[in-house]
């Protein structure tokens, strides 16, 4: 023997829901919208779980409770239904002498069906806390036939394209997003606490600015005009440093044009923050407490198990400098030679890197370090000291022009934040702007676009000021366990199933 069953025939099933559709239509109101439930599943199991069967004879709990029926059984007169809402689910015990007439139309209703029942509540013989049915209501009817448990959603495609479906029957998923909630609201309580102000700023962007990345482009018709969905809030959110916002943060989408994959999605959600009379350091520091927080408060605990590794976020975070990497990552390479640029184009050569003929020491570098690096960053680490050649809106080193004072954030081989000292020098930002304008000219659609009103802003005067993103998805992704990114959006973007 098997559980296996054969696959249903969900057309005739959804035939069948319509034609019971029709037949409550005939009988008055269909959808009815006067019913309001006065407790959730989960705070009466918190409340009366405990309470011995014996407590229930001489203490009367009336309640009203709704939503969707998940599970169904029982044979003539007596049904149990299993109802699932937003917290939980709870049992009901349906009498025919109890609900009278009802029950003929109750035994009928089909599971996925949004039902509404009042009651006082008692636990049956295996103890199981449930309400005691005495009026029963349909208040929507399903008409198509939720997963069943062997065949369930045919696979992860479906599970995205019918986020509504999944949610319905994985409870995983559900937590997944309750967990995206939380850490979305740790960030903006511990950004609050540091007096920090929220603040929003355009989707629309006249110039893409903030990040080397491709932008999504549209038209605005009563202007006539080229528009751009924003790449990164960051030019918009410094211009308000400009204006005396000293500290400020957007949680908010961003839009690259870029490939799908397991870690890139069109749209992604950031959170960038910029805090004046600060510097990288300040934000490594910050990053450190602000997740070890999440550790704390959402997660319940520093070691966090992600696929097959395990992370340590308790010892303290390693720091690292992007040549450093290098050197560790590449045998016998010369690190005095890390700046010649014939000698990191052989390198890159035998490394199989792909570069251009204007590509500088930096660029040559970064693409080394990527290859060969990166991947390799698993425990929490801070990379530091970028090359400005890749870094146009961070501020060199006193220490070394060649470099600036940036890091990136990497768990188990993947970037999850990015932050340096902001470039508050308009001379030295505009001849920046001007190599990237070159850079697009010469065929880099990821090269940035010079901005002069960008540039009148920091003409005024931009306090040395330090700046952070943080990838939200990404970071989600870490503390649910997820292996893509998809796992933990809700609507991730798919080719038209058409």
């Amino acid at each position: 023997m098997t559980d296996e069953q054969p696959p249903i025939d969900e057309n005739k099933l959804i035939a069948e829901r319509r034609q019971k559709l029709a037949q409550i239509r005939e009988r008055g109101i269909a959808f009815p919208n006067d019913f309001r439930r006065d407790v959730l599943a989960e705070y009466l199991h918190v409340g009366y779980d405990e309470r011995p069967t014996e407590w229930f004879d001489t203490n009367v709990i009336p309640v009203k409770v709704s939503g969707r029926m998940m599970a169904k059984r029982g044979q003539g007169k007596v049904s149990f239904v299993n109802v699932q809402d937003r917290s939980g689910s709870i049992q009901l015990f349906v009498q025919a002498n109890a609900v009278g007439a009802a029950y003929d139309d109750f035994k009928t209703w089909d599971v996925g069906d949004i039902v509404a029942a009042e009651g006082p509540l008692f636990k049956t013989k295996t103890g199981e806390l449930s309400v005691k049915v005495e009026r029963v209501r349909l208040l929507t009817k399903s008409l198509r036939p939720l997963p069943d448990k062997w065949h369930g959603l045919a696979d992860q495609e479906t599970r995205y394209r019918q986020r509504y479906a999944d949610l319905i029957v994985n409870e995983e998923s559900r937590k997944t997003f309750a967990t995206r909630v939380r850490i979305v609201k740790y960030m903006r309580n511990f950004l609050d606490a540091m007096d920090f102000m929220e603040v929003e700023t355009p989707m629309l962007h006249v110039i893409p600015g903030g990040a080397a990345a491709k932008p999504f482009t549209t038209h605005h018709n009563a202007l006539d005009m080229q528009l751009y969905l924003r790449i990164a809030p960051e030019l918009h959110l410094k211009r308000l440093v400009v204006g005396g916002f000293e500290r400020v943060y957007e949680i908010n989408r961003c839009f690259r044009n870029e490939g799908l994959s397991t870690r890139h999605n069109p749209e992604f959600t950031t959170v960038e923050l910029y805090q004046a009379y600060a510097d990288y350091r300040d934000l490594m520091d910050l990053v450190e407490r602000l997740v070890r927080g999440i550790c704390d408060s959402v997660h319940g605990s520093r070691a966090v198990q992600y696929q097959e590794q395990s992370f340590d976020f308790d010892r303290p975070f390693r720091r690292v400098t992007v040549e450093e990497v290098i050197v560790e990552n590449n045998e016998g390479i010369d690190r005095s030679k890390l700046r010649d640029i014939p000698y990191l184009r052989a390198a890159c050569a035998r490394l199989g890197i792909q570069f251009k003929d204007g590509d500088g020491a930096g660029k040559l570098q970064i693409e080394i370090f990527e290859k060969t690096g990166e991947h390799r960053q698993i425990q929490p680490t801070f990379v530091y000291a970028y090359p400005a050649e890749v870094s146009p809106l961070a501020r060199r080193s006193d220490a070394d022009e060649f470099l600036t004072d940036r890091f990136e954030f990497f768990v188990g081989g993947r970037e999850l934040a990015n932050g340096f000292s902001e470039l508050n020098d308009a001379e030295d930002q505009a001849a920046r702007f001007k190599q990237q304008a070159d850079r697009k000219t010469a065929g880099d659609e990821e090269a940035m676009f010079y901005d002069a009103d960008y540039i009148r802003a920091l003409e005024y005067g931009l306090p040395p000021t330090a700046g952070l993103g943080i990838g939200i998805d990404r970071l989600v992704m870490v503390f649910t366990n997820s292996p893509t990114i998809r796992d933990v959006l809700l609507f991730p973007h798919m080719r038209p199933e058409t």
